[in-house]
C-alpha cells in the first residue's frame, strides 16, 4: 500500500506493508517501510522497543536531541524520541520496522529494556554478525511476506522460552496497557502484595522506565492514535485521562515535542493505520477488577 505523508511542504512518500498473519510470538508486531524521499521525520515516542532491519540501497539515519547520528540497522529504546528531539532520514531505503513488547525484549535481544532506556544503538552492536545475514536474506527475496517470514523465523530462533519479566511486573504492565495509562499505579503495589519500592525498582529494571512514566508513555501513546485519527482534542483530554485539554496539551508537548494540533499531521503517526492495523477498543474504566 502507498502512503504519502506531507509535513512542512516536504511530502514523503512510502510503500508500506503489514504481515498477512500475526508473528508466531506473542508481544510482536511488524510492518515493511519502502521510503523513496524522506527529508526528515519526527520519531514520536512509543511504549515499546523498536527494531529497523534495512536491507535497501540507501541507508536510513536517525538524530537524537543530543546530537548523535545512528546509520543503517538499529534499536530503538521505550519511548525513545521525548521531547521531540529524534528524527529519522533517508531516501531508497526499504526496511523491515520490528516492535517489540519489553516483556520480550530481553528474551530475544539479549539486553534488558532499561539498558535501552531513551537510546538508539545499532543492531550489530546487539546481534552481531547475524544483523548482516538477515539483511542479505532479506534483499534476495521480492515479497514482503517473504521478509516477514524470515524475520518472524529469526525473532523465533533467538527468543528464549523463559520468561525474564516477573509475574508481578509483567501483570502490572499489562494492567497499563489494558487501561491505556490510566490506571492508578499507586494502588498497583498493594494489588500484587509488593512495597511500592519493591515494584518501582522490579519494573523500571525489566520493563525500561519507572511505572509512571510507563502508564504517561502509554496515555500519551493512546491520546497520540486519536488525535492522529482526527477526534478532537477536548474529547481525547475527557476521555483518555487527563485533567483538562491543558492537561493533554502540556504531556503532548512533553513528550512529541509538538503542539496536539501539529501532532496530527505528523506522517510517523499518519502511517500507522496502515503499517499498523488495529481494532480500536473502548478504554476500560480505570477502577475495573482484571
Amino acid at each position: 500500500m502507498r502512503f504519502t505523508g506531507r509535513k512542512r511542504g516536504v511530502t514523503a512518500l512510502w510503500d508500506v506493508a503489514h504481515p498477512a498473519r500475526p508473528s508466531r510470538l506473542a508481544g510482536v508486531t511488524m510492518a515493511g517501510f519502502g521510503v523513496h524521499s524522506l527529508a526528515a521525520v519526527r520519531m514520536v515516542p512509543h511504549p515499546a522497543v523498536t527494531v529497523a532491519v534495512e536491507f535497501g540501497a540507501g541507508t536510513p539515519t536517525v538524530d537524537d536531541s543530543a546530537g548523535r547520528r545512528q546509520r543503517g540497522s538499529l534499536v530503538a529504546g521505550v519511548g525513545f524520541g521525548v521531547g521531540g528531539g529524534a528524527w529519522a532520514r533517508g531516501e531508497n531505503v526499504e526496511c523491515v520496522q520490528v516492535r517489540l513488547s519489553p516483556m520480550v525484549v530481553r528474551a530475544i535481544l539479549g539486553v534488558s529494556p532499561a539498558d535501552l532506556e531513551g537510546t538508539v544503538v545499532a543492531l550489530d552492536d546487539l546481534w552481531g554478525r547475524e544483523t548482516s545475514r538477515i539483511r542479505e536474506r532479506l534483499s534476495e527475496v521480492s515479497s514482503w511476506q517473504d521478509r516477514f517470514a524470515l524475520t518472524d523465523a529469526l525473532l523465533a530462533r533467538r527468543f528464549e522460552a523463559r520468561s525474564s519479566v516477573d509475574p508481578e511486573v509483567a501483570w502490572v504492565w499489562k494492567r497499563i496497557v489494558a487501561d491505556h495509562g490510566r490506571v492508578r499505579i499507586d494502588r498497583l503495589a498493594d494489588e500484587v502484595g509488593w512495597s511500592r519500592k519493591r515494584l518501582w525498582s522490579r519494573f523500571h529494571a525489566q520493563i525500561g522506565l519507572p511505572p509512571k512514566r510507563a502508564a504517561r508513555l502509554v496515555r500519551f501513546d493512546h491520546a497520540a492514535d486519536r488525535l492522529s485519527a482526527g477526534e478532537g482534542a477536548a474529547r481525547v483530554a475527557a476521555e483518555a485521562g487527563y485533567a483538562d485539554q491543558s492537561h493533554l496539551h502540556r504531556d503532548v508537548v512533553a513528550f512529541s515535542g509538538a503542539t496536539p494540533a501539529t501532532l496530527t499531521n505528523e506522517p510517523f503517526l499518519a502511517v500507522d493505520d496502515v503499517a499498523w492495523p488495529t481494532l480500536r477498543t473502548p478504554s476500560p474504566s480505570p477502577t475495573s477488577a482484571n
